[in-house]
């Protein structure tokens, strides 16, 4: 809008009686609890992949930062581990206390400079391992991307009973309006079964 303003073009729009367009809602899939503990039992062909996924279901990393994350970037404190990184897409630092359920995705610990999932490397290739993956899990019914993870994190996690603001805060979110978006599938779709 505002590259429209600069270019002259704004008031032309708008005395036309466009206001702005309207981005089509999108269907934000994601993962229950009991489908990642399906996936977490059933082999992939990619076994790094695998690793990488399922780490940002339980910590709700993109696939970018998982990427780029070094061992220098772990840090143990007594049985508690820290991820201290900066995220590639907002540039934002971030201080993550990460599961024990998490940490043993990150395998074995490599040198400080080392890169945690040595060899991961986001492509087009992902979509299709995760595809024949999830198929031979039996989840069939979505459509799971790689950012599915983080989706499936946030509604995790809210499931579990922490408050938006603090969902907002571990996805690094800049604006609480993006984390809202997750909070209304988490409403309307229970992930997990009732007891």
């Amino acid at each position: 809008r505002d590259r429209l303003r600069s270019r002259g073009l704004g008031d032309v729009y708008k005395r036309q009686g466009i206001t702005g367009f309207k981005a089509e809602e999108v269907k934000r899939d994601y993962l229950t609890f009991d489908e990642v503990k399906l996936l977490a039992n059933t082999p992939c062909a990619s076994p790094l992949l695998k690793r990488a996924f399922l780490f940002s279901c339980l910590t709700g990393l993109r696939a970018s930062d998982i990427e780029k994350l070094t061992w220098e970037e772990v840090k143990k404190f007594g049985e508690y581990t820290r991820i201290e990184f900066k995220q590639k897409k907002t540039g934002g630092q971030e201080y993550m206390d990460i599961p024990a359920q998490a940490v043993k995705y990150l395998g074995e610990r490599g040198e400080p400079t080392e890169r945690v999932f040595s060899g991961f490397k986001y492509g087009v290739w992902i979509s299709t391992y995760l595809r024949k993956w999830c198929d031979a899990a039996g989840i069939t019914k979505k459509e799971l991307t790689f950012h599915c993870g983080r989706h499936t994190f946030a509604v995790l996690m809210l499931d579990l009973g922490t408050d938006l603001f603090t969902v907002s805060k571990l996805l690094g979110h800049k604006d609480i309006k993006t984390t809202q978006i997750l909070s209304l599938i988490h409403i309307s779709e229970p992930t997990r079964p009732e007891p």
